[in-house]
C-alpha cells in the first residue's frame, strides 16, 4: 500500500512482486539472524522522501545511517526521552495525511470517499491491518454493488451515421424491428435477474414489435453458469414470441472459455463480429430501409 501511494504520487510504476520478494529474503535473512521482523512503514518512507531521497541510493544511504547509530549511538540515544521519539514519529505521520486528497475523492467519488474514512478511522482506532482488510472488504462490496445493476444501454444509429449509446429504457430500436441491447458488465450470478428482466420488457413493449434482438456483448468479459441459463431462458422466451436473438462482437476470451453450449443453441450464423454486420444482413434478410427508425 505503501508503494503503491508514493508510486502514484510521482506517476511513477512499482512490482508488487519485487516488493514482496524483497520482504521475504529480507524476513528469511531476520528469522534466521534472530533480528526484528522486517515490514514496510509509512512513516519511514516518509522520512526519506521528505528529506528528499528519489532513488534506491536514497535508501542505502538510509541503511548504513541506520547501522551507524546501531554501532556507535546507542548509548546517547537511551537518554533521549521518549516524548522526543514519538514526536518525530507523530510529526511525520501528519504528513501522511492527505486532506486535499479526500476532498478530491469526495467531490468525485462519494462511495469511495466513504470507504476511504471507515478504513481511516479503523487505523487509527483499531489497527492498520484491521484497516486494510475491512478496506478490502468494503471495496469488493462497491464493486459488486455496481456490478449488481449496472446501466445497461440500447445502441442506434446517428443521421451521421454513427452508432451510439442511449438508456435501454428508451427501447430505441436500431431499425424497425431490430433493437440492439448492450450489457455493460460481465453477467453473473447477481446481475443475471436484471439481464432477463430487461430483455424480456424490451421484447415485450417495443413499438413497433421486435423481430430481431440483437445483445451486444463487446462489454462482457465473462458469463457465469447462471447467466447462461438465463440466455437459455431467454432464447426460448424470445423464440416463442417470433423473436430471433443474435449476438455480437463477443470477446475472443469469452468465446474462447465458454464451455455452456450456446454457439448450438443460437446458431452459428447467430453470432456477428461486429454491429455493422447485424444491421447489414438483418437489412437483406428482412428488406427493412433505415429510413423509418423508432
Amino acid at each position: 500500500a505503501t508503494s503503491r501511494a508514493y508510486a502514484a504520487r510521482y506517476n511513477e510504476r512499482f512490482s508488487e512482486n519485487t516488493d514482496l520478494v524483497g520482504l521475504g529474503l529480507a524476513n528469511i535473512g531476520a528469522g534466521l539472524s534472530g533480528t526484528f521482523v522486517v515490514n514496510g512503514s509509512p512513516t519511514k518512507t516518509q522520512m526519506v522522501d521528505s528529506a528528499g531521497g528519489r532513488s534506491q541510493l536514497s535508501l542505502l544511504f538510509t541503511a548504513a545511517i541506520v547501522l551507524l547509530v546501531l554501532l556507535f549511538l546507542t548509548g546517547p540515544l537511551a537518554y533521549m526521552p521518549e516524548a522526543v521519539l514519538s514526536a518525530v514519529v507523530f510529526l511525520i505521520g501528519i504528513d501522511l495525511i492527505d486532506i486535499q486528497g479526500m476532498k478530491r475523492i469526495y467531490a468525485q467519488r462519494r462511495s469511495e470517499f466513504w470507504v476511504a474514512l471507515i478504513t481511516t478511522l479503523m487505523v487509527v482506532f483499531v489497527g492498520v491491518e484491521q484497516g486494510i482488510i475491512l478496506a478490502i472488504v468494503l471495496s469488493l462490496i462497491d464493486h459488486t454493488r455496481r456490478g449488481y445493476r449496472p446501466k445497461n444501454v440500447v445502441i442506434v444509429p446517428a443521421e451521421s451515421g454513427q452508432l451510439h449509446a442511449r438508456p435501454a429504457a428508451t427501447r430505441a430500436q436500431a431499425l424497425p424491428g431490430l433493437l440492439i441491447y448492450r450489457f455493460t458488465h460481465s453477467m453473473y450470478y447477481a446481475n443475471a435477474e436484471q439481464l432477463s428482466e430487461e430483455i424480456t420488457d424490451l421484447a415485450n413493449n417495443s413499438e413497433p414489435a421486435l423481430r430481431w434482438l440483437c445483445l451486444d456483448a463487446s462489454s462482457v468479459d465473462d458469463v457465469d453458469y447462471s447467466a447462461a441459463e438465463t440466455l437459455r431462458s431467454l432464447f426460448a422466451i424470445l423464440k416463442d414470441k417470433g423473436v430471433r436473438l443474435v449476438v455480437a462482437q463477443v470477446l475472443d476470451d469469452v468465446r474462447e472459455e465458454s464451455r455452456y453450449e450456446l454457439h448450438q443453441l443460437f446458431g452459428e450464423d447467430a453470432f456477428y463480429d461486429t454491429l455493422d454486420d447485424v444491421l447489414e444482413d438483418y437489412r437483406a434478410q428482412t428488406g427493412t430501409d433505415s429510413g423509418d427508425r423508432s
